[in-house]
Formats: C-alpha cells, structure tokens, sequence
C-alpha cells in the first residue's frame, strides 16, 4: 500500500514538474535573450552545415562572437531547433527536459543515498517547486542539464558501490559535466576527490574489471574537453570573467595605497611612491583574495537565499530570494538534524563538503558570490537540507500533532507557490522585458520580410549589439554567413562598407549594422534613399507609439515593434521619397 503511495505521489510530483516547466515555455520569459539565439543560431548552422557558426567542424568549444562555449547544450539543442526552428520551444526545451529528468534524479539519488522514500519525495517536490530550478528549466540555459548529469552520476556512483557494473555509467556522466557548463570544470575534480576519499576502501573492493572500465571510459570523455579547455578556446570565458583578471584590481590597488599615504600625509599626491607596509596590504594577492573570500561566503547568506537573490532579471524574479522564505527555518534544522541524524556517516560528510565546496567555482569569478546560473551546484544541498528538517520536524511531533503540522505547512507552501506564481506570470514579463530582449523578434522578421522593397536595410548598433539578434530571428542561411565571417579581435567580423554619413560599417549581403548617432529629427538629412533603418527606441527617444504626430514629415514610420508593456522597443523607418511615398 504504501509503495503504490509513493509510486503515485513521484508520478504527481513529476507531472507537476512537467507543467511548471513546460507551460506556455515561449511566452514567459517573454523572448529569446542574445545568448539563448546563440545557442539557437549556433545548433541551427550544425544542422545545416555540421558547423558552428564560425565554420568550425563539430568543435569542442563554440566559437561564438563574443566568447568560446561549451558544446553539449548547443548539441542538444540541434534536435529541437530542427523541429521548431530558432524558437523559445527550439532552444528551450533541452533545458525544460533536463529540468524534469533532475527532479526524478535527485528522488533516486536520496531514496538511494538516505534509504527514506519519504525523504526522497520531499526533496523532489521541493526542487519541483523551486523559483531557482523553474527560472532555469525555462531558458536556454545549460546549467539544467549539468545538474542533471551529475545527479545521475552520483546515483550510478553509490549503484556501483554494490553493482560495480554501474560505476561505468558513472564515470560518463560525471565526465560530461565540463561539456555543459564550465562550473564543472573546476567542481568536477572536488567531487571525484571528495568521493575517493569517502568510499575508497568500498571502491578497492569492487572488481577491478570494471574500475578499469569506469576510469577508461571517465578519460574518453573528459580528455577531449580538457585538451580543448587547456590550449583551445575553452579557457578564454573563465581568464575574461575571473577575478584575476579584473582590469580594476590594479586601479583599485593604486587608490588604496593611496589612501594609506594621506592618511599618513594629507598632502600627498598621485604618484607617491608607496611604503612597504602599502604593498604588503594592498597588492595582487591580498585584493583578489578579499572577493574571493566575500563571493564563497556571500552564496550563504539570507540576503541571497530568501530576499533578494540574483539581481540579474533573467536569473530570478526581482522581489524574492532564490529559496522560498518558509524555507529558512526548515533549512536550518536540517542543518542540525543532519549532524544528529542516524545518516550514513560517510553521506554525511560528503554532504557538507557539496554544500561548503559548491560555491567555490564561482567565488573565482567577478560577481559570482550573488550568480545564480555559477551557483547552481548549491541549489541540491540546500534542497535535501531543507527537506531533512522538514521531515525531522514530523517526525518529533506525537501523531496528534502531525496533522496539524502537515495542514499548516501545506498552507503555507500553497500561499508562497501562488505568491511566487503570480509574481512569475504577472509582474516578471514587464519587469524584465528589457533584459530579455523583447522586441528584437518582431523588428527584425518585419525588417527582413519588408526587405525587398528597399537597396539596404540597415540595422541600429545603438544598444546591443546587433548581429546574433539578426542572424537568430532571421534564420540567415549559415552556409552564406561561414562566407563573410573572419573572427578579428577588433570585433570587425564582416567585410565593411562606407555608407555617407554612417562610415565604415559591417555589411552582410543587403544588411548593414551601424547608427547615424543622430536624433530623430535628423535622421532624414543622414538616411540614403531607399534604405529601411531599424532604430532602437532609445535613439529615437520619442514615443512614436503615443505620440505618432511626432514623427518628422521627411520620414516614414514602417512598423512599431513595442515591449510586451507597450512601451516602444524598436522603429523601423524609412525615409520619404520625392513623390512623398
């Protein structure tokens, strides 16, 4: 009775899992963001080409206009853009999937690590529901399907401690992690470390046939992707992000040397030689420590976790935390029970050092004490810790009590869902328009199919940059683009042409991307005859939306492309010819 319970209770967990994810995926969040059409335009031209969009042949790391990525998501992604198209269904879906199989995952990893079905379930539902693991099911981000990787991993590894066959499964999925996200590239050797030292006199206990196997296949994976991040492109996102790296250190050294010296002297100047005391305080080891040191504890914090969160609006919904605020209390009595509780001594600590060790990759980098899409390791402690002090808080009730404890917490988890629901569905389009781009979609479809009326289209350069946005919504044949494109460090990646008053600007068969740097007003007296510019609104900066009697004589409005608030997003305008058309 109870294991049919429990059958049922997955499967309801699962199927919920399945609707918070999959739901209406390509209308909130409300468009594809610049790195979501990477992805979709990178899949797009494999399928086309068997090439990334820089003409690599089936590379290890995508070679994309601005960085170098990590394969296996954009892989994944091939499939689904082949059956939707550069889309929110063609992109995100990969990440939705991975999104549920992690919830069944992670119930498997605790059933199997706790032996509690009860545990394992609530774990689930909790991840199930949770605001940080349904931002990222529904986006194009790859960190779903790291997560799941690893979970599997993890399940296979402690399957294999008793079935050594399964160690082999183990090893390949832990070795694809790096090819996901390169968080795992620095995790990954923790994990593999930690569990040695946890469980290695269970794993010289099994066969040596398959350890064997298990390491064989862990190398066949991994070292491509570590060969490709060592003296390929993989390493170059991880020097440009890092706190090493941050080209304020240096400034920020010389300001507070600086400092030190007029404290001592008032009239010193910039250029006073410091002392020794101002190096030894203030210097490239003591600076990047301090944000190192700041960004591990920071992920921990409540200001992260249950009020604020990830500032970023495509990370997290603004008004609330990664974690639902009920959970606070709960998570801190798991903290405590897990200490106290009858748990396997060894998962205990394996535990702790997931939970301490999980935000240390992040802590490497500029801002990655409050980045959620780096912390994303953090995200299965912290669910089975909070789990844990809800099953424990049961469990210390007399019956009596348990029902009401049950009521109530039901209540209060209903009340958060739907707080936190009607925050997602409501506020978040608006509030987060702009950060995902909201817009560009309309613009540039109603620019290309407009497009045979006009010499050229030119295309502003005014916000973002422009040219995945054109290339993603437009489906721009890559065979066509691999024929103009060269990777130039000065960003200069398409043959350029001089249009008067516009200069040297990129050109792309009859697309042009570059802006006038003109106000409306005289946008006419710059703009070529029988050219179709799509403006930013900014650059516009009239609301020709409300204000349509604004628009200059000499110009002709094409279409409106507005934010899903109303407000406008882009313009597309032409100027008018002689004969006023």
């Amino acid at each position: 009775m109870a294991k049919t319970l429990f059958k049922n209770l997955i499967i309801l967990v699962i199927t919920l899992a399945a609707i918070l994810r999959l739901w209406k995926l390509d209308v909130v969040p409300v468009s594809l963001f610049g790195d979501e059409l990477d992805v979709g335009y990178h899949a797009y031209s494999v399928l086309k080409t068997g090439r990334d969009y820089s003409g690599n042949f089936l590379p290890l790391h995508f070679q994309s206009l601005a960085e170098w990525r990590t394969p296996l998501y954009l892989y994944s992604a091939v499939p689904t853009v082949a059956m939707f198209g550069i889309s929110p269904w063609g992109v995100r879906l990969p990440a939705a999937m991975f999104g549920i199989l992690g919830v069944w995952l992670l119930y498997l990893l605790v059933k199997l690590m706790t032996g509690n079905e009860k545990l394992a379930t609530l774990a689930s539902f909790l991840l199930t529901i949770s605001p940080w693991h349904i931002q990222y099911s529904r986006a194009g981000f790859e960190v779903t399907q790291m997560l799941a990787l690893y979970l599997a991993g993890l399940y296979f590894f402690f399957r294999g401690l008793k079935t050594g066959k399964y160690l082999v499964f183990s090893a390949i999925c832990l070795a694809f992690t790096p090819w996901v996200y390169s968080t795992a590239k620095l995790f990954l050797p923790l994990t593999l470390v930690t569990l040695f030292l946890i469980w290695r006199k269970d794993l010289f206990k099994v066969s040596k046939k398959y350890l064997l196997w298990a390491c064989a296949a862990f190398a066949v994976v991994v070292l491509p992707i570590t060969y490709s991040t060592i003296f390929g492109g993989g390493a170059a996102r991880f020097n440009y992000i890092s706190v090493f790296s941050d080209p304020t250190m240096v400034p920020e050294i010389g300001f507070a040397r600086l400092r030190d010296a007029k404290m001592r002297t008032p009239e010193a100047q910039i250029g006073i030689q410091p002392t020794v005391l101002d190096r030894a305080f203030h210097n490239k080891i003591t600076w990047p420590f301090s944000f190192v040191f700041r960004n591990y504890l920071e992920p921990y914090s409540a200001k992260f976790l249950f009020i604020e969160g990830d500032l970023n609006p495509r990370h997290s919904p603004s008004g609330m935390g990664q974690m639902y605020k009920f959970e606070f209390f709960f998570l801190l009595l798991g903290v405590a029970s897990l200490i106290y509780s009858k748990l396997d001594k060894k998962v205990k600590i394996f535990l702790c050092v997931w939970t301490l060790s999980a935000s240390l990759p992040a802590a490497l980098t500029r801002d990655g004490g409050h980045h959620a899409t780096r912390l994303f390791f953090l995200l299965p402690p912290l669910i089975f810790l909070t789990s844990l002090g809800i099953y424990q808080a049961h469990e210390w009730l007399n019956k009596r009590w348990q029902k009401l404890f049950l009521v109530s917490l039901g209540g209060v988890i209903l009340l958060s869902f739907v707080f936190y629901q009607h925050l997602f569905w409501v506020h978040y389009p608006w509030d987060s328009e702009r950060w995902w781009h909201a817009g560009y979609e309309d613009a540039i479809k109603t620019a290309v199919s407009e497009s045979g009326k006009y010499d050229r289209v030119i295309i502003s350069m005014a916000g973002e940059p422009a040219y995945i946005f054109f290339l993603g919504w437009s489906q721009f044949d890559p065979k066509v683009f691999h024929q103009n494109y060269q990777y130039r460090e000065d960003g200069k990646w398409l043959p350029v042409e001089t249009i008067p008053n516009f200069g040297q600007i990129s050109k792309l068969d009859k697309y042009y991307f570059g802006s006038p740097g003109v106000d409306l007003y005289s946008l006419a007296n710059v703009l070529p005859d029988r050219t179709l510019y799509l403006a930013t609104a900014k650059e516009v900066n009239v609301n020709l939306i409300l204000e349509p009697e604004r628009l200059p004589g000499d110009l002709k409005l094409v279409k409106s492309s507005p934010f899903p608030s109303g407000e406008p997003a882009y313009y597309l305008l032409t100027k008018v010819d002689k004969q006023g058309l």
